[in-house]
């Protein structure tokens, strides 16, 4: 029986996704066709009264070029990476059908057609492969097994980080350690299997995956350990755990091995391209919101009278503060109410303290703004501060300026070496559920690996945060 559970947790990731990227092409090229005969009437074209069948035939094709990228099933690819490729991939084959096309085919196909599929196919693998992998995971099919070769704290770390991201499918089993201390325990809730002399027998058992975190048991002994190792993948976690980098790279110094991190964000290039990004979205965006917002802020004054706007002043770029915009979904007294609270509620006091939000919230506004909130919906009117380069749409979440002087410490400089977002990793990594000390960690990641991918995948996802709702009040 258990043998038969392990063909299948094999076996169900790579059909899962397989199927998942065929109905998402199949289903654009769809959609492409559909979109095209609508606009026919205004944008005359010949385009053909069926879809064409060796063109949804070609799109059979396009999970080949996935597999070459290691997308199947790509455990250890975090979804920014898996999404880089996968729109990478889809990109060179819909140019190499178009080339195909315009060299061989006398008739041709549809190029409306063809764009709009193109345009589709960019956007709907990803998605459906992004919920093929939520659905193995819930049903526990998803991930290969991995040994950690170190249960002291860099262990438990990895383990920790793990066992939070399983969309990366490396499925921690346990520990090895030669400490006898450690013996028959359990660190994050998987137990130490035994001593790194034991390592062997785990990789016949067929785990393919080793993580080796032990930086502190000195380079000789480290390389003993690396090159006894029979695993077919193993990972060296260095002790730089406050600098873990997405798109870190080694380089050859002369013979000697060099980790490469950079500060992506803090090149001017990647800053006037942000901002490009932020203009094209957020006009539009601001220009369509317009009429919602005046009819949420007349909700806001039938509750509360008083005006349905407020500001704070915010911590922005170079450290200079700034007005940021919201809808109102407070009492006007709220400073009062929370000050009131916080001296009679220990509970409550402590609470503010850990995450600076609180679940009962005694001066938000009943049912309007409790919906906006949920929804962040109060925070449209950010889009200005955007259009006037205040913010950004991604990046660190505004801070006052206490926050920066109580919790940020050294990563101060960081945060005002970049704009604040109306969205960020915070938003798509919990929400109020995190401490605010993980919030600056996280702020201080998204800095240092800033990439257009990266933004684009922090949108996607702040769109499924707010729909579920997780993580907001």
């Amino acid at each position: 029986m258990a043998e038969r559970f392990g063909i299948v947790r094999r076996v169900a990731p790579l059909l899962g996704l397989l199927v998942a990227d065929l109905l998402a092409l199949e289903l654009s090229l769809l959609l492409g066709y559909t979109l095209r005969l609508a606009l026919d009437a205004f944008l005359p074209a010949k385009v053909p009264p069926q879809i064409p069948g060796s063109l949804a035939l070609a799109l059979l094709l396009f999970p080949l070029g996935y597999a070459l990228a290691g997308l199947y099933p790509g455990y250890g690819l975090p979804p920014v990476e898996r999404m880089r490729r996968k729109v990478q991939v889809t990109l060179l084959m819909f140019l190499a059908l178009i080339a195909w096309e315009w060299l061989f085919l006398r008739e041709g196909w549809s190029r409306g057609v063809l764009a709009f599929a193109f345009a589709f196919a960019l956007v709907l693998p990803p998605l459906a492969e992004a919920l093929m992998r939520e659905g193995l995971v819930r049903l526990g099919l998803w991930g290969t097994p991995v040994l950690i070769l170190g249960a002291g704290k860099t262990g438990a770390l990895v383990a920790q980080a793990l066992l939070r991201e399983k969309a990366l499918g490396l499925r921690p089993v346990g520990f090895l350690d030669d400490d006898p201390a450690k013996r028959e325990k359990e660190v994050e809730g998987l137990p130490v299997l035994g001593t790194l002399a034991e390592a062997e027998a785990w990789a016949r058992r067929g785990v393919r995956t080793a993580v080796l975190a032990m930086p502190g048991v000195g380079r000789r002994r480290l390389l003993e350990v690396l090159e006894g190792l029979s695993f077919p993948q193993v990972i060296l976690v260095p002790d730089l755990l406050e600098m873990q980098s997405l798109w870190v790279s080694a380089r050859d110094l002369g013979g000697t091995l060099g980790l490469e991190i950079k500060k992506n964000l803090l090149l001017r290039r990647n800053q006037l391209t942000k901002r490009v990004l932020d203009l094209s979205l957020s006009v539009p965006l601001f220009l369509l919101s317009l009429p919602l917002m005046a009819i949420l802020g007349l909700l806001i004054i039938l509750v509360d009278r008083g005006p349905f706007l407020f500001f704070q002043e915010r911590i922005g770029y170079g450290g200079k503060p700034f007005r940021i915009w919201k809808l109102r979904t407070m009492y006007l007294d709220a400073e009062e109410r929370l000050k009131v609270l916080l001296e009679e509620d220990p509970k409550a006091k402590e609470e503010w303290e850990r995450f600076r939000k609180l679940k009962n919230d005694p001066r938000v506004l009943p049912v309007i703004g409790k919906v906006l909130r949920k929804a962040s919906l109060d925070e449209l009117p950010q889009l200005w501060n955007v259009i006037r380069g205040d913010m950004s749409l991604v990046g660190p979440r505004p801070a006052f300026k206490e926050e920066l002087e109580t919790y940020y410490g050294p990563l101060a400089k960081l945060y005002e070496s970049v704009r604040p977002g109306i969205t960020g990793p915070w938003q798509v990594m919990g929400r109020n559920q995190l401490e605010f000390a993980d919030r600056v960690a996280l702020e201080a990641y998204y800095v240092r690996n800033w990439s257009l991918w990266l933004d684009f995948y922090i949108l996607a996802r702040t769109v499924w945060v707010l729909l579920t709702r997780k993580g907001a009040h």
